[in-house]
């Protein structure tokens, strides 16, 4: 009998201490790797959550209305006009006041003015910028915007949603070198629904009518001051 104060010594055979610390260091080095993967999806999910959720900051494309007056004409034919009365208008409104607010601009020509002033004036597109903007209040910068699309579905096809609208924008530097020029121009082009097929039992027209024109007049405006838009934005 062993006294219980010592301790019997245990043999392994040689060899067996090696494999055993060869095989646990081979399972903490599997469980660790497998680890990072899990550890480095959760990290790229919560990040690409965070940028769908999150917007980023877009700086102007042009500072040209910055401490400046400015109107805003919108014209559109008439093909356009009959499908949706009133467009024109409602795009001058829309813009205009929105660049008052944003674009760091001294002053401008609120929109029942301008809309009054074409109305009494339809040879309009016909004059030259300077002939406009001293009868507008002498502004110091005229913006002109064509629409030259405007549509809730493809011809001959009323069941199924596929808008799109279209316009040219150009800005005149009035006390500028060249005034019956555009010292600045962009074509802009936007579309709803996004994809998928959709059905006019989905989405009533004026709803497709709602969402292109508030579309047109962020990429109108947008590009006149810093601003926030998704990152993932699908117009």
């Amino acid at each position: 009998m062993i006294p219980a104060t010592i301790k019997p010594r245990v043999h392994f055979p040689r060899g067996t201490v090696l494999r055993a610390t060869i095989a646990t260091f081979t399972l903490l080095v599997g469980a660790t790797l497998s680890g990072c993967g899990t550890l480095g999806a959760l990290v790229g999910g919560m990040a690409e959550s965070y940028k769908r959720s999150t917007p980023r900051t877009v700086e102007a494309d042009s500072t040209i209305l910055q401490g400046k007056s400015f109107a805003v004409l919108v014209t559109a034919d008439r093909m356009i006009e009959s499908q949706h009365p009133g467009i024109a208008s409602e795009l001058i409104g829309r813009i205009s006041e929105r660049l008052r607010e944003n674009a760091g601009a001294s002053g401008y020509v609120p929109p029942m003015v301008v809309i009054q002033y074409i109305a009494n004036n339809p040879a309009w597109i016909t004059r030259t910028h300077s002939e406009i903007a001293k009868q507008l209040d002498g502004v110091q910068r005229l913006i002109i915007i064509e629409v030259t699309e405007f549509s809730t579905n493809e011809a001959g096809n009323q069941y199924v949603w596929d808008g799109v609208a279209s316009a040219t924008l150009g800005v005149a530097e009035i006390d500028g070198p060249l005034p019956d020029d555009f010292a600045y121009q962009k074509s802009i082009r936007v579309k709803f629904p996004d994809k998928g097929v959709t059905t006019s039992s989905e989405m009533s027209r004026e709803l497709i009518v709602g969402a292109l024109l508030a579309r047109l007049v962020d990429r109108a405006t947008w590009l006149f001051y810093k601003h926030e838009e998704p990152h993932y934005i699908t117009y």
